[in-house]
């Protein structure tokens, strides 16, 4: 399910950090690792070759200071619009994971700015990891998987069991906002096990040997998962993500969505943890 990591270097943040805690977990242990840097396509033909240059060696020096094996390692330098060309090598290596680096930015501020995590969020059918520059990034003991009725969600349960099934370190919060609940209302762990949509996820988890606890709480489900994710001290949260766009706007940002009330763009931008978005 990982066999393909591309990692868009940004130059910023805790990506690095992030690539190396998760090569300590099992399910990453086989996985190819794609370390992309991107030269500007403004740069002029005098300081061309400077660049290519410097995008090689900063190219060696995250390999350095990851310290993977160079066996499962690939590096990619390529001059062109940073957000057109992470879309293009994903799909050229068919890769399983995008992991980059995120400012953070609100819908309409990262559409102005030309975020390049903005428009790979919009436009790229894959599974996304974003690390946000001012977030502080810990080893992975604490992970969360918001669960709704969505078939992105069983995608996102998927992942997170396939993540989690040889890594005893880690526990998982399996967690349900129930938009029609009271924001008040406290449940009983059982009855919490018991909610149908955590209930046979749960169960699953357990067979594979996977701690795991359940939370149901009721409220606004964005607002509520990051909230539940500052109060529990996650490390990871895990989200489905699905692509509502018309294949005939592919090539077009979701000005909507982007503009909208996405849960899962309303958590990139607030959670104050790494955010994993499962596509399928």
């Amino acid at each position: 399910m990982l066999d393909k990591i591309l990692y868009a270097d940004s130059g910023t943040g805790h990506t690095q950090e992030m690539l190396k805690i998760l090569l300590d977990i099992p399910a990453f242990k086989n996985s190819e690792i794609n370390i992309l840097h991107v030269i500007p396509p403004q740069v002029s033909a005098d300081a061309l070759a400077e660049k290519w240059e410097e995008g090689g060696k900063i190219l060696s020096e995250i390999v350095k200071n990851v310290n993977i094996d160079p066996s499962k390692v690939a590096t990619i330098l390529k001059q062109g619009d940073p957000k057109d060309t992470v879309c293009n090598t994903a799909q050229e290596i068919n890769a399983d994971l995008i992991l980059m680096g995120s400012r953070g930015l609100k819908r309409l501020e990262s559409f102005l700015e030309n975020s390049v995590s903005q428009y790979v969020f919009q436009l790229s059918d894959r599974p996304m990891l974003l690390v946000k520059d001012d977030i502080y990034v810990r080893k992975i003991k604490k992970v969360m998987l918001a669960l709704d009725k969505s078939e992105s969600s069983s995608y996102a349960l998927e992942m997170a069991l396939y993540l989690l099934r040889d890594y005893r370190e880690a526990e998982l919060y399996l967690v349900r906002v129930n938009p029609d609940m009271n924001a008040d209302l406290e449940l009983s762990t059982a009855e919490m096990e018991q909610n149908p949509i955590l209930a046979p996820a749960l169960q699953q988890a357990k067979r594979m040997g996977i701690s795991a606890k359940c939370i149901v709480k009721g409220g606004k489900p964005a607002q509520q998962i990051c909230k539940l994710a500052d109060d529990n001290n996650i490390d990871l949260l895990l989200l489905g993500s699905p692509d509502r766009r018309p294949s005939i706007a592919k090539s077009l940002v979701d000005l909507d969505r982007l503009l909208g009330t996405s849960l899962s763009d309303y958590v990139r931008v607030n959670a104050n943890c790494p955010v994993l978005l499962v596509r399928k």
